[in-house]
C-alpha cells in the first residue's frame, strides 16, 4: 500500500514562507559559541545534527515542532541507554531562515562537529542541500517546504519521494501530487461544491490554481474567491461561498488570513462541511488561533500523512506524548520530528556488526523497505521512478477539530486509501 504523496503540504507550507517577509536573517551568533573535536568513533557519543529556523522572518515557532519531537525522542533515549550503550549527542542550529545561515548550519555540523546524519530538518530556505548531498550525509526525516527532498540522493524528507533525485527537482523540474483529500470528503463527507480563497499575489494564487486542479480532477465544482492582499475584503468572499453553496473550503492565505475569514464566515453564517487545513496547523493552539470563530473552528479539519497526535489510545502516540507532556503546545510537526529521530536511531542500531557510520546509516535508508516508524506514519517510500506515476494508491490521514476534545480522527490512515491520478506543479 502506498502513502500519500507530499505535494499538496509541501506546496502548502511554501505558500506561508512566501507571504512572510521576503527578507533573511543573519545566522545567530549563539550557534558558533561551540567548537569541539569529535573523540575516536568507539568512545564519543553518536553526533546527529537539527536545523531549524528557529528565528526565520515567518515567526519564532513556525519551524521548531520537529527539533522539539526529535529531541525529545533523543532524551528519552537516552535515559534507555542511546544506541549500543551510546548516547546521542544533538547538535541544534538555527539557521536564521536565510540561504547563508543554512550554509553556514551545514558547514558546521557537517564539516566541523562531523555528525553522522541529520534529522528533522525543518528549514525556510535549505541553501546547503546541495553540499549535504555531496558529502553523502543522510538527512532523515526532514520537512519538504522546498524541492530539495525530491532533487538530491542521501536526502530522505519525512513524506518519500518516487523521483529520481538526480540533481533535478522531480521529473524535468515538475513535481507530482495526487487528489487524495479531495476525494476523501467527495466519498467520506459527501461535498460536491468547494471554495478556493486566495489573495491578488503570485504565490499565493500559484497555490489556489494547485487546489483548483485537484478539485476539478476529482468532479467538484470549483467556487473562486480572491481577496487583496493588503485589504481583504474576506466578509464579501464569504457572502459569496455562502450563496454559492460551498461544502468545502480551502485556502491559499496565511495563518492570520485564515482567522479573519473563519471570523467572516461566522458572521455571515456560513456553514460548511469543512474547512480544510494542512499538517503545519494541525495544533494545539486552535483555540487561540480561531477564539472569535466557534462555529468555524468548529468546522476546521486538517489532513496529513501521520497519526494523529491526539491518538493516546495508540501506543506508539502515548509514548510520544508521555515524552513531550513538558511542552507547553504540541503539534504534528512534533510527532513528525519524532518519527524523523526514531528512524534514525533504527538506522544506526542496524549498524551493530560494522560501527555507525553515514554510510552505513544511508544504506539503511536506501534499503527499499517501507518505513513507519512503529505505526506513526504511513508507510514512508524511496524510490527511483524514470518516469513519474500517472495515477497512485495513495492514503491519507485525517482529523477534525472539536471544542473540548481536540483534534479527531476520522475513519484509519492506513484504510483511507484512493487510486488517484497523480497531477504535476512546478515547485
Amino acid at each position: 500500500m502506498s502513502r500519500r504523496a507530499p505535494a499538496v503540504e509541501s506546496a502548502a507550507v511554501g505558500l506561508l514562507l512566501l507571504l512572510g517577509t521576503a527578507c533573511g536573517s543573519r545566522l545567530p551568533e549563539s550557534d558558533f559559541a561551540h567548537r569541539s573535536t569529535p573523540a575516536p568513533q568507539g568512545t564519543a557519543p553518536l553526533r546527529v545534527g537539527i536545523i531549524t529556523s528557529a528565528t526565520s522572518p515567518v515567526g519564532g515557532s513556525a519551524f521548531t515542532g520537529p527539533r522539539d519531537g526529535a529531541k525529545a525522542y533523543f532524551d528519552r533515549l537516552n535515559t534507555r541507554g542511546g544506541i549500543g550503550g551510546r548516547p546521542v549527542e544533538v547538535r541544534v542550529c538555527d539557521d536564521g531562515g536565510s540561504g547563508v545561515g543554512n550554509n553556514a548550519c551545514v558547514h558546521r555540523l557537517i564539516d566541523e562537529d562531523k555528525v553522522v546524519a541529520l534529522v528533522a530538518t525543518t528549514a525556510l530556505d535549505y541553501a546547503g542541500a546541495s553540499r549535504v548531498s555531496h558529502a553523502r550525509v543522510p538527512d532523515i526525516g526532514g520537512q519538504p517546504i522546498g524541492a530539495a527532498y525530491d532533487t538530491y540522493p542521501h536526502l530522505y524528507g519525512i513524506y518519500g519521494s518516487l523521483a529520481p533525485r538526480s540533481g533535478t527537482p522531480g521529473w524535468g523540474g515538475k513535481l507530482y501530487g495526487g487528489t487524495e483529500v479531495y476525494r476523501y470528503f467527495q466519498r467520506a463527507q459527501g461535498a460536491r461544491t468547494a471554495a478556493v480563497v486566495s489573495y491578488n499575489q503570485s504565490a499565493s494564487a500559484a497555490y489556489a490554481r494547485l487546489v483548483t486542479q485537484g478539485l476539478k480532477a476529482e468532479g467538484y465544482k470549483v467556487v473562486a474567491e480572491q481577496v487583496d492582499f493588503a485589504l481583504p475584503n474576506f466578509r464579501a468572499a464569504a457572502a459569496d461561498l455562502k450563496e454559492q453553496g460551498a461544502d468545502l473550503v480551502f485556502d491559499a492565505i496565511d495563518t492570520h488570513g485564515n482567522a479573519q475569514l473563519c471570523e467572516a464566515m461566522d458572521d455571515v453564517g456560513a456553514d460548511v462541511i469543512a474547512k480544510v487545513t494542512n499538517v503545519q496547523n494541525w495544533t494545539s493552539t486552535v483555540p487561540e488561533d480561531y477564539k472569535d470563530a466557534p462555529r468555524c473552528r468548529n468546522a476546521l479539519w486538517a489532513t496529513g500523512s501521520s497519526r494523529n497526535y491526539e491518538d493516546t489510545d495508540n501506543a506508539a502516540v502515548r509514548e510520544f506524548r508521555d515524552a513531550t507532556k513538558g511542552l507547553k503546545t504540541h503539534s504534528q510537526w512534533q510527532l513528525e520530528g519524532w518519527a524523523a529521530a526514531m528512524w534514525f536511531t533504527d538506522a544506526a542500531k542496524s549498524c551493530a556488526g560494522t560501527g555507525v557510520t553515514r554510510a552505513c546509516v544511508d544504506s539503511f535508508m536506501n534499503r527499499g523497505e517501507p518505513y513507519t516508524a512503529g505505526g506513526l506514519l504511513i508507510p514512508v517510500s524511496y524510490e527511483h521512478l524514470p518516469e513519474p506515476p500517472r495515477t497512485r494508491r495513495t492514503c491519507v490521514s485525517v482529523a477534525r477539530w472539536e471544542d473540548g476534545r481536540g483534534w479527531v480522527s476520522q475513519g484509519d490512515m492506513n484504510s483511507d486509501c484512493f487510486d488517484v491520478r497523480q497531477l504535476s506543479y512546478e515547485p
